[in-house]
């Protein structure tokens, strides 16, 4: 009896990773195509959006999941501040299927939301969140991961000049780092509205928390996810909410 080969998995090589819709070429960025970004692009409450921003958009990875998940009116602006970074996310716009809806802007975001007349209705971010200091294998990985480049309290100003009085801010960072983060926003006047907390498998406390803001009260809602069921192939969670990214899946 013949018996179909099982599909071979994509690999992320040194140059970038193919997603089922689009291709991310991420060799001149300090961070790499990872799971966080994916988290938060998969994640993200994407329903009646007219406009995003996509804080440190790096490679680009999370403005282009979110294009793929939003009709073609939703324009979206990608902010990064590392020139390298920004250079190669507008090229792996220009070569996805959606290079007329999202503009890559080369800028610091502070300054960005002080001069920006537009306001959204979903902001996203994978914020750096290690504090200065701490040892990178690069100094542009260590300025992508420190929060000198970027600090959570800025991060939420800016976010708060810039979003819809209905819109959400979302991000994903450390559980423990989360916490802190949850603090400075409720005291900045953000109200949590969904977390997720992530943990490699059922049994182990969560390892990452993605987290949506409002500037608007209403009622939290509380999920947690496994990545891997316990034969340690990915669980069924995981494999609904990025079936559509993933080729392998």
């Amino acid at each position: 009896m013949m018996h179909d080969k099982p599909r071979e998995r994509p690999q992320l090589n040194k140059n970038g990773f193919t997603f089922k819709q689009f291709f991310v070429a991420h060799d001149r960025c300090a961070m790499k195509v990872g799971t966080d970004a994916i988290l938060l692009g998969a994640w993200a409450p994407v329903a009646g959006v007219r406009r995003i921003l996509d804080i440190g958009s790096g490679s680009g990875l999370i403005a282009l999941m979110l294009a793929q998940r939003t009709p073609s009116p939703v324009e979206i602006d990608a902010v990064e501040l590392e020139s390298e970074a920004a250079q190669q996310a507008q090229e792996n716009v220009r070569q996805s299927p959606w290079p007329a809806r999202i503009q890559v802007h080369q800028q610091d975001i502070a300054r960005w939301a002080e001069r920006c007349d537009q306001r959204y209705s979903l902001i996203v971010s994978n914020p750096p969140y290690f504090a200065p200091g701490v040892a990178c294998s690069s100094a542009a990985r260590d300025s992508a991961r420190a929060t000198s480049t970027l600090d959570h309290q800025t991060l939420l100003r800016s976010a708060a000049l810039l979003i819809e009085e209905e819109g959400m801010f979302c991000v994903v960072l450390p559980t423990a780092t989360g916490e802190t983060f949850i603090s400075l926003a409720l005291a900045d006047g953000w109200h949590l509205r969904f977390r997720l907390d992530v943990a490699e498998y059922a049994h182990r406390p969560p390892h990452r928390v993605l987290l949506a803001f409002s500037p608007q009260a209403g009622e939290t809602l509380l999920e947690r996810l496994a990545i891997r069921a316990p034969d340690t192939h990915y669980s069924d969670d995981w494999c609904c909410l990025t079936r559509a990214f993933y080729l392998f899946l």
